[in-house]
């Protein structure tokens, strides 16, 4: 059973408090630019166990009348349609998604930003698209030099010739669907435009991680270094707030490299730099609201050897290089953790050599391990599902859930009428089988209201799965590792 290891209402108060301070500081208007993710942010949860996914929106709550969304986003990634890896859609397409959600939490959104803007077709429509749902759209462009040319990049012809965000509120959060957006730039070319107009404005980032008051090498630093193996992200001690402090801090390598420019930046559109080091401009408190640093070491050193095992599987796939691989060995080694530290590997794999097929195994809320084998009706994780389904509900395991009545069509339509040369059932048929069944046995429907028990729960499967058991185990909350190995 995962231990609690963060209070989420503590959280909530502290931090909404906090930014409340930081606008005050800067005369009542602030640039707050959120990086990471807003509204879904598993990471987190999985790292700090008690951080809900949504409490960087909920926290916003506290600030509803202050507070107005501006969502940036790159022009050239709605150009090659970019696609956010976690939830399998385009950037464009979760800018609306974002908006969407927003708006049904209570929240103004006033503005959507097109960052180095350029004509195209892509951006055209998505413009359209968004005027069609009552959103203001901007248009800011590349400029050359940015962000060293700081004579040029503040001045007319740098931020003076991107469009003036019409803004209303005291707490302006820009945010995007990913990194690589413009948020910052979006936020220092505002606070250019509200000087040049005699408008006091101030900026600061809220960035979740690397979280500066714990140890450089605490489990929870490194599990965000593995989840950003492929930016070449390090964390490292802040130089500049040691030397202003006399204090140790952690920060990560971009933040540091940029500061220097940013001061000069500032020094440019203000007068004045009002930070002395990058961990200065943070506002995150979320270090102040954990409350049992062992389960949050424990719950980091998880999710670096999950996301060990996902990187080889993409190395396997093609899809990364062996240095990715390297850095979340080194990382493991830091951490102190093996891949055989996973509890739910060695079942797996010992069930996948007594059957000699592919097999999978889960942890379930309580502790207690559950497999899942290969047979002629149902994959491995199928299999499992309904097992852990089971035991969550009480079942004996050898009572079937589904009746040959519903399995059979099922089959001759994959087989005869689709193609298909497999006919076992993947995850998302054997649950809807399973919801047939669950229509006239009581039986099937115990086991379904068991779903939401799920969540949080750690499967390893022996083979590399397909996408559609990804997905579905994703969809579940699921968390899954895979061997990397095809069936």
């Amino acid at each position: 059973m995962v231990q609690r290891a963060f209070d989420n209402d503590k959280y909530l108060q502290m931090q909404s408090s906090h930014i409340r301070d930081r606008i005050a500081q800067f005369g009542g208007k602030l640039y707050l630019e959120f990086g990471g993710k807003l509204y879904d942010d598993n990471h987190a949860s999985r790292v700090l166990p008690g951080f809900r996914p949504d409490s960087k929106l909920r926290m916003l709550l506290h600030l509803k009348e202050q507070v107005e969304m501006v969502i940036a986003i790159n022009t050239a990634d709605i150009e090659k349609n970019k696609i956010r890896g976690d939830l399998g859609i385009t950037y464009d397409l979760d800018v609306i998604r974002l908006i969407n959600i927003f708006r049904d939490f209570g929240l103004y959104v006033s503005s959507v930003v097109l960052t180095r803007y350029h004509d195209n077709t892509a951006a055209k429509a998505f413009q359209a698209r968004l005027e069609g749902m009552g959103i203001r759209v901007y248009h800011h462009y590349a400029i050359e030099g940015y962000p060293s040319n700081t004579a040029y990049v503040v001045s007319d012809d740098g931020f003076g010739r991107n469009d003036y965000v019409e803004t209303s509120r005291e707490l302006v959060v820009v945010t995007a669907p990913g990194p690589g957006s413009g948020k910052l730039a979006t936020c220092l070319s505002q606070l250019y435009h509200e000087h040049k107009r005699g408008i006091t404005a101030g900026y600061a980032k809220f960035e979740t991680f690397p979280i500066w008051n714990l140890p450089l090498n605490h489990p929870v630093n490194l599990a965000y270094e593995a989840a950003t193996a492929d930016l070449n992200d390090v964390n490292m001690i802040d130089p500049f707030h040691l030397e202003a402090y006399g204090k140790t801090t952690v920060n990560y390598n971009r933040d540091v490299e940029a500061f220097p420019v940013l001061v000069a930046i500032f020094e440019k559109i203000l007068g004045q730099c009002p930070y002395k080091s990058p961990t200065d401009m943070g506002v995150n408190m979320v270090g102040n609201c954990i409350v049992d640093d062992d389960a949050a070491c424990f719950a980091s050193r998880q999710e670096i050897i999950r996301r060990y095992y996902t990187v080889l599987g993409d190395q396997k796939k093609g899809k990364v290089a062996d240095d990715e691989v390297f850095k979340l060995e080194m990382l493991m080694k830091k951490a102190g953790v093996r891949p055989e530290d996973r509890r739910v590997v060695a079942p797996a794999l010992a069930r996948a050599e007594q059957t000699q097929a592919p097999a999978a195994a889960m942890e379930l809320p309580d502790g207690s391990i559950i497999t899942g084998k290969t047979s002629d009706l149902l994959g491995a994780s199928s299999a499992l599902l309904l097992n852990a389904l089971k035991a969550l509900a009480g079942i004996p395991s050898d009572l079937h859930l589904i009746a040959p009545a519903v399995l059979d069509p099922i089959q001759h339509l994959k087989v005869d009428h689709l193609g298909n040369r497999n006919p076992r059932l993947h995850t998302d048929e054997t649950l809807i089988a399973l919801s047939i069944s669950a229509a006239t046995n009581p039986t099937a429907e115990c086991a379904m209201e068991q779903l939401d028990k799920l969540r949080g729960c750690e499967v390893h499967s022996t083979v590399l799965l397909s996408g559609v058991d990804v997905n579905m185990f994703r969809r579940l909350g699921v968390n899954l590792t895979c061997e990397a190995k095809y069936e």
